[in-house]
């Protein structure tokens, strides 16, 4: 598969830059507490961390708005937080970001999501999980709703990021899918296996290889079983596209009029996957929408996959990473 020539990029990037997304999805908050580990608790037979640090970032849906504004785009995020401190924390941080969060949807019964991970030289000692599960529903499902529609008409583009915490319903994707279609708007899903045909006649899904396999009850374990699933997805869900990201082997497409390609993986390290996702989707689907075919649109969600999993912890890739990435890569040679 040719690279993307880097005139081309920097093209689809400029249109990047006047764009404006939609991003509906699970919102939360992630904390990391950052210490070192000298000895073992005499109570248990767990690490005492002495804490250094505590930081936040935003997480979840709240990542994809970050991602896409990092990109140059402007962003308003559509989700549930709680009336709660962190709930507080999260819309300070994304107005920090720039992010548009006038459209997010408060419910005093159901607290902020928030993700707490204990981090010792490096590495993941424990996580923590604050959440409800719950679908959401009665006035404060309405509410979620009719923003989501009143938002609808001035965006180019539509990212729905599903963690399976009750925001993304079947009720809310009967309504949105065929909507955002008939308004020609590119539409695509980081999904949640258990809602996976929900998902019928988006533009654009991007599973895990483990998500793709369990969605059709398969597992990807080599070449030919990563095609039976991936064209029996496009088949089941009607989509125009599947992106499955197979992490050090790099991510597959497959497109509804039957081409596929594969492209290997540009990280030169992987440290941490967390937020690989939400970059990947952001950079696929501001590209599409700016007028980058599917493989173009694929080439530069890979270069984004490759940066942001050098870091640790969820991070964002900029536009000027994103060339950087291209001119090092040298030998650009699929014309714009």
């Amino acid at each position: 598969m040719p690279e993307l020539s880097l005139k081309r990029l920097e093209q689809i990037l400029e249109r990047i830059g006047g764009m404006r997304a939609l991003v509906i999805g699970d919102i939360m908050l992630d904390r990391y507490v950052w210490g070192l580990v000298s000895r073992i608790s005499p109570e248990a037979p767990v690490p005492i961390v002495d804490v250094h640090e505590e930081t936040c970032r935003l997480g979840g849906a709240a990542n994809v708005a970050n991602n896409i504004v990092s990109l140059g785009a402007s962003c308003e995020l559509i989700g549930v937080v709680g009336e709660d401190p962190s709930g507080q924390e999260l819309e300070a941080r994304a107005r920090e970001a720039r992010i548009e969060v006038g459209t997010l949807v408060h419910d005093p019964g159901r607290p902020t999501t928030v993700k707490t991970r204990v981090i010792a030289h490096n590495q993941q000692v424990v996580r923590t999980d604050l959440e409800a599960k719950e679908e959401v529903v009665g006035k404060v499902g309405k509410d979620l709703l009719d923003t989501v529609m009143d938002c609808l008409g001035r965006c180019d583009a539509v990212v729905i990021s599903d963690y399976g915490k009750g925001v993304i319903t079947k009720g809310l994707l009967d309504n949105l899918i065929p909507r955002a279609r008939s308004q020609q708007k590119v539409i695509s899903v980081d999904p949640k296996e258990t809602h996976f045909m929900n998902y019928r006649g988006v533009s654009l899904i991007t599973p895990n290889q483990y998500e793709a396999g369990g969605a059709v009850g398969m597992r990807i374990h080599d070449e030919e079983s990563l095609l039976d699933v991936g064209w029996k997805i496009v088949e089941k869900l009607q989509t125009d596209a599947l992106l499955i990201t197979r992490g050090a082997e790099g991510m597959s497409l497959f497109q509804k009029d039957g081409a596929y390609s594969h492209f290997p993986t540009v990280a030169r390290r992987v440290y941490d996957v967390t937020g690989a996702g939400d970059t990947v989707i952001c950079a696929f689907t501001l590209a599409l929408s700016a007028g980058a075919g599917m493989d173009e649109a694929a080439h530069i969600a890979n270069h984004a996959a490759g940066l942001v999993i050098r870091d640790l912890g969820t991070a964002t890739v900029s536009r000027q990473a994103l060339v950087d990435s291209f001119r090092d890569r040298g030998s650009p040679t699929m014309d714009g």
